[in-house]
């Protein structure tokens, strides 16, 4: 809460109504020997003012770098009101919704959150979110596996211009049951994952294909072809997405003839902050027909005896959340505040607001990316269109020409070279739409300022180990 709204009248008048005498007789059921007794490394407390200075000394001492780097997490602009009404007392400490009767206002807030990823997706139906967008991947192919009637197999197509932590993540939750990554190659030129190579797979059982979209590069795939020749194969087709990319791009559930069969992807653009890296939450949608196979949490709406709406979780047995061995799978807790945020965030943007920021976010890109490549020793590595990440290649190893964009206060963007080492010194950047002509600006300067240094820096030369 932003402030303590009692005073010490008020905390003696409760301590009354309930017959202590001070606030630490609450505790006394706690044994004195478990008692860590005084806080000595704890400061004596401060007035607001002074609090707020401090706060504000220490967030300073981080930096206000200029952000360039994509790859799975984003900067966005979150309007005040988001986490100032997730933030409220009903929100923040509400946890996990089993007993409907007491959970009306989490239930509909979930309920409105399904419904508007279903419209995001175009998809049927909604989970009340995962973990993550990698860990929503690994559940994706399992629930593939199970609700696949149609195969028997437990192989999988496996884009490598899917997210690389994506793919270990989904790797390490599933491979333990079987289930094998086949590997497609991504076009030089493109930068999509080549159709013509899907030949050779033709006839064969498959269980599933993974098309993320737009893939790990920012590069649009064909997700027409592949997914209409995914389902020529009986494969289902299982969609990576970015949700603000949703805004402007075609539906997963308008892909192909039929539309993608699984939908998964992370949240954290609809609202949730980079805070050192988390939380974040996954989001996952599906066809009606695979909802049973659906992990995670399901809110439906109904009515009462009385005909009044309601809402409570749905679809699933308790199994789900108890019982690992008879679960249909082991992910039980979703990540609420986050999804109450995303919906707060969805509803103050609506469909308007959300293309404008994924419009605002390419626009940004463009200009970045033409900025980038005017500078000597930098080129676009791929053709293909873009949304709001592209990859670049530089003429020297990335990871010193980072450091010294850090030292100038840049971000400068995702290192590629273990990853990708085949696209030699090569540099993911983003945009999105929190960046000004002058931040763009600043930063192909900057950039062409590193790469001006002299081959015999000393700098570069430690880096490259001569």
């Amino acid at each position: 809460m932003p402030f303590v709204p009692h005073t010490e009248a008020d905390v003696r008048e409760m301590l009354a109504a309930i017959g202590a005498r001070k606030v630490d007789d609450l505790f006394d059921e706690i044994p004195a020997e478990l008692r860590y007794g005084k806080l000595s490394e704890v400061p004596e407390g401060l007035p607001e003012m002074q609090i707020a200075r401090l706060m504000h000394e220490r967030a300073q001492s981080d930096g206000l770098a200029l952000n360039f780097i994509g790859a799975g997490a984003y900067e966005h602009h979150i309007p005040a009101a988001v986490w100032e009404t997730t933030t409220r007392g009903e929100f923040y400490s509400a946890y996990t919704p089993y007993q409907a009767e007491a959970s009306q206002g989490t239930l509909q807030v979930l309920y409105e959150y399904q419904s508007m990823m279903t419209a995001l997706t175009g998809m049927d139906v909604s989970n009340a979110s995962l973990y993550d967008g990698a860990s929503g991947l690994g559940e994706a192919l399992l629930m593939a596996v199970r609700a696949n009637g149609k195969s028997t197999s437990r192989k999988v197509l496996m884009p490598s211009a899917v997210h690389p932590y994506y793919r270990q993540v989904a790797h390490a939750i599933t491979h333990a049951q079987g289930v094998a990554q086949t590997g497609l190659l991504y076009c030089a030129e493109r930068g999509d994952t080549m159709v013509e190579q899907l030949k050779r797979f033709e006839g064969q059982d498959l269980c599933a294909l993974v098309i993320q979209q737009p893939n790990f590069f920012g590069v649009m795939e064909d997700v027409d072809a592949l997914t209409d020749w995914a389902h020529a194969q009986n494969a289902l087709v299982i969609a990576v997405v970015n949700p603000t990319a949703l805004a402007v791009l075609k539906a997963p559930g308008q892909w192909g003839k039929t539309g993608a069969d699984i939908v998964v992807g992370e949240g954290q653009p609809l609202g949730s902050p980079l805070a050192s890296g988390g939380p974040y939450f996954g989001f996952m949608c599906a066809k009606q027909e695979f909802v049973r196979q659906m992990p995670g949490r399901i809110v439906g709406r109904t009515v009462d005896l009385d005909g009044k709406p309601g809402f409570t979780l749905t679809l699933q047995a308790r199994e789900q959340h108890i019982r690992r061995s008879k679960a249909t799978s082991n992910i039980c807790t979703n990540q609420g505040l986050l999804v109450t945020a995303a919906t707060i965030y969805m509803s103050l943007l609506g469909p308007e607001g959300l293309a404008r920021v994924a419009s605002a976010s390419m626009a940004n890109l463009r200009s970045l990316r033409e900025q980038l490549t005017a500078v000597h020793g930098v080129k676009a590595a791929f053709t293909g269109a873009h949304f709001h990440e592209c990859v670049i290649q530089l003429d020297r190893p990335v990871a010193p020409v980072l450091a010294e964009l850090a030292r100038a206060g840049i971000h400068g963007g995702f290192d590629l070279s273990t990853h990708y080492p085949e696209l030699g010194h090569a540099l993911l950047v983003c945009t999105t739409e929190t960046k000004s002509a002058a931040d763009l600006a600043r930063y192909a300067q900057a950039l062409a300022a590193v790469l001006e240094k002299k081959g015999s820096d000393p700098f570069f030369l430690k880096q490259k180990g001569a």
